[in-house]
């Protein structure tokens, strides 16, 4: 089982600012590879993707060194200034096991920021690099997105955390359609992620989350769903093992086939990850 999504952060190195309030207080401390280690084993999840939680090349050298120590890191989503005129150079001088790139596109006030020329021409060189970029993305922005995946159809994109539908509120639209619009596009895929988190953190049911989870598996099909905990986000509303259940439950109706694809496959298809979760060349 691969986890295709979780963080590790520690407040006493550096600022993050999306933790500020609060709501995320019990967030504040740090997480280590202890602690996923810990949580990974008792869910017998035996490999993980890291993804990045700030705009700092920084955190990203660190990540990749975690990766290349840690047997159960076996990649990592990093940042990229994608406007940088290097940006080639930066991507190519990365050391480790270096499988996407991602920027928090949600905190941009522009709609349409990745069509910005000077990111679309990064967002190329992340796929001549044979690097995945991670889609964080608020809906008035799904747009904007799917337009980015008909643009550079030789990009892989992965959507984070389903673009974080209105659960808590019951709304559907328009996430529903853009959620749609963007997954008829072929080089997008979709997280099983994040959800728990949408939905109220003290009264949600795995009911609340099924209309949701329902149709990203018929717009994106199984074969273009992975799994990610969102750990340790989750924790606000739900534990890990809690949280990897919770997928299980809401993908019930797959065959084995198709769970298997959710849970390891497909992670390592849209990553580029060998058979036992490590890492191979770039391409």
């Amino acid at each position: 089982m691969i986890d295709a999504h979780h963080h590790l952060w520690d407040p006493a190195r550096r600022e993050y600012p999306w933790l500020a309030g609060e709501a995320l207080a019990p967030l504040r401390r740090p997480y280590t590879v202890d602690d996923l280690r810990a949580v990974t084993k008792a869910a017998g999840v035996h490999a993980t993707v890291l993804v990045q939680t700030v705009s700092s090349a920084s955190e990203t050298e660190e990540f990749l060194a975690i990766a290349a120590a840690e047997p159960v890191v076996a990649g990592v989503v990093g940042w990229v200034d994608l406007a940088a005129p290097d940006v080639v150079d930066r991507l190519a001088a990365s050391d480790g096991p270096l499988v996407g790139i991602r920027h928090q596109v949600e905190n941009e006030a522009d709609d349409d920021w990745l069509l910005r020329p000077p990111v679309v021409a990064g967002l190329g060189a992340v796929a001549s690099a044979g690097l995945a970029y991670d889609l964080l993305v608020r809906v008035e922005q799904l747009p904007a997105a799917a337009a980015l995946a008909e643009r550079l159809p030789y990009l892989r994109l992965v959507l984070d955390h389903a673009a974080k539908p209105p659960i808590a509120a019951g709304e559907w639209e328009p996430w529903a359609s853009g959620v749609a619009a963007l997954a008829a596009h072929e080089n997008v895929v979709c997280k099983l992620s994040g959800l728990v988190t949408e939905a109220d953190w003290t009264g949600w049911e795995v009911g609340h989350l099924r209309r949701y989870v329902d149709h990203v598996l018929d717009v994106f099909g199984p074969s273009r769903m992975l799994f990610g905990s969102d750990w340790p986000v989750c924790e606000l509303a739900a534990s890990y093992e809690v949280v990897l259940d919770a997928a299980i439950a809401l993908t019930g109706s797959l065959s084995d086939a198709e769970r298997l694809g959710v849970f390891e496959h497909n992670a390592r298809r849209v990553y580029g990850l060998d058979a036992s979760g490590e890492t191979p060349s770039r391409g």
